[in-house]
């Protein structure tokens, strides 16, 4: 498996991603994550769509869990064309716990626990922790990578900006009602 260093760093200490380097313009690797229910998901599964990854280290910490709060909020403005999906290796009965507690309703919450098949596929397994790494891709209808975005610091939240003006660019924004299910699915 390929490795890469000097992308991000945990705690100012830098560390070594694992799996494929994408660029902007690459096709969207497929991937097999669970939702909630423990049911495999795929890229294939929003294909249509424009998505939003979110990977995050684990819900259970402050910055993952602002940044998923804060992307459930900004979801609302969002396109009904646009998902946003935050996937971390956290059990899938913990992230439900965690959804139900934090009112996560537009955001879908997926596992990579099983295979860590989307973390390999998109470069953010970090080799000394065994987590994902935080970082942002933004994959088009069309299945193409539009926006990646490692966080240098994953202490820290990503440029939120940065991130809902690139989506915004491609889907014009709108209100749209949540379904009230975490894990979306």
């Amino acid at each position: 498996m390929q490795e890469r260093t000097g992308v991000t760093r945990f705690k100012n200490n830098p560390v070594t991603l694992l799996g494929s380097e994408l660029k902007v313009g690459d096709q969207a690797p497929d991937f097999q994550v669970v939702d909630s229910a423990l049911n495999p998901v795929t890229l294939a599964d929003f294909k249509g769509k424009t998505k939003i990854f979110c990977c995050v280290p684990s819900l259970d910490t402050p910055v993952c869990d602002s940044e998923t709060r804060r992307f459930n909020q900004e979801a609302a403005q969002l396109s009904a064309d646009i998902v946003i999906l935050t996937i971390s290796l956290d059990l899938p009965f913990a992230q439900k716990r965690w959804c139900a507690a934090a009112g996560i309703e537009r955001v879908t919450v997926l596992s990579d626990y099983q295979e860590h098949s989307f973390g390999s596929a998109y470069g953010v397994v970090i080799k000394e922790l065994k987590l994902l790494s935080r970082a942002i891709f933004i994959v088009n209808a069309a299945d193409k990578l539009t926006y990646i975005q490692h966080v240098p610091e994953i202490t820290n939240e990503p440029d939120y900006a940065a991130v809902l003006a690139t989506v915004k660019q491609e889907i014009p924004t709108k209100e749209i009602p949540g379904d009230g299910v975490c894990g979306g699915y």
